[in-house]
């Protein structure tokens, strides 16, 4: 097993709102090595994005640390990156102009930075298209810029929250296969939640199981399947046992 790359320990959360106190986590640990793929599932409203967004940096656990390379995470890093449900790309930038506004951020302008852009766009199959509006884009298209786009300034781990989740069935089946192939060319850690149990299996090395509100890992499940895959495995017996013990643990958490 390579190292944890990033950590969680006893991370607890809870929310105000008009009808008291909501506990959206509770004692929630776990630690994801470096380059694997973990699905992240459970019920509806169990915490998964909460929980996303604390490793991430993007919001403070009331208890708990989440370390990164073994340093306590307190606020966001670049080396951890994030692709959400809805692509968020500027309407008034071009593809090329999108992937690259990490960079600019980061004040890297040259040359060299658009050359990068234009390999990713390559590795997510959108060379031809850097210089249209996300308009002009299909949904999974769109997607794939931002894919991109979060890879282009090299960080170490890619937290996805429902990322196919707005694309029809057929595109979302492409999607996962390409972004099956993207992580092996990037060799990237990733932490994906999805709310797809067939997803979750094809995609992972492992599949983390939340309880219902307040969320905690009630399980791990590790996916052995062999790689590459293709959407052929989802006949094969070992992928049905696998989605029917993820589907068990989620309904009897």
């Amino acid at each position: 097993m390579s190292r944890a790359i990033l950590t969680a320990e006893h991370i607890h959360k809870t929310f105000l709102s008009r009808d008291g106190e909501v506990r959206a986590l509770h004692d929630v640990s776990l630690a994801i090595s470096e380059g694997e793929f973990v699905s992240l599932v459970g019920p509806s409203g169990c915490g998964k994005s909460t929980l996303l967004r604390i490793l991430g940096g993007l919001l403070p656990a009331d208890q708990g640390l989440v370390r990164m390379d073994g340093v306590t995470l307190s606020q966001p890093r670049r080396e951890i990156s994030y692709v959400f449900q809805d692509p968020t790309l500027m309407p008034w930038r071009t593809v090329i102009k999108n992937v690259t506004l990490p960079l600019e951020v980061q004040g890297k302008n040259g040359g060299r930075h658009k050359e990068q852009a234009m390999d990713l766009l390559g590795l997510v199959g959108l060379v031809g298209f850097e210089n249209l509006y996300p308009y002009e884009l299909s949904g999974g298209m769109q997607q794939r810029v931002a894919i991109a786009r979060a890879l282009v300034h090299e960080p170490s781990i890619l937290l996805m929250d429902e990322p196919f989740g707005a694309l029809d069935a057929i595109t979302r089946n492409q999607m996962n296969v390409e972004l099956l192939r993207i992580w092996h060319a990037t060799a990237k850690t990733i932490l994906m939640v999805t709310h797809t149990i067939q997803e979750a299996v094809f995609l992972a090395d492992r599949v983390l199981v939340m309880s219902p509100r307040p969320g905690h890992i009630e399980a791990a499940v590790d996916i052995v399947l062999p790689r590459p895959r293709d959407p052929d495995i989802y006949y094969h017996p070992e992928f049905t046992d696998l989605y029917h013990q993820v589907r068990d643990l989620i309904s009897g958490a």
